[in-house]
């Protein structure tokens, strides 16, 4: 299954639910930290967030495509 844009919510409860937590907010921009990662992954509040974006974030957070899929199911 490939991976569509997303409202910025969704992306945000997929984060969450991977142990990532709200840190702070800069502009438009959430950040969210986890413990054993150096870098924050940032999220734009945008009504559909591009894939490229996407997939970025789970590159920095080091997530598989699906692993991300199937936390968007549930």
């Amino acid at each position: 299954m490939k991976i569509t844009p997303v409202h910025y919510k969704k992306l945000c409860f997929v984060f969450q639910k991977l142990g990532w937590s709200f840190v702070r907010q800069k502009g438009d921009h959430l950040i969210y930290e986890k413990q054993g990662f150096i870098r924050p992954v940032v999220i734009p509040m945008y009504k559909t967030i591009p894939v490229f974006i996407i997939k970025n974030n789970l590159r920095t957070a080091k997530i598989s495509r699906e692993e991300y899929l199937l936390m968007l199911k549930s």
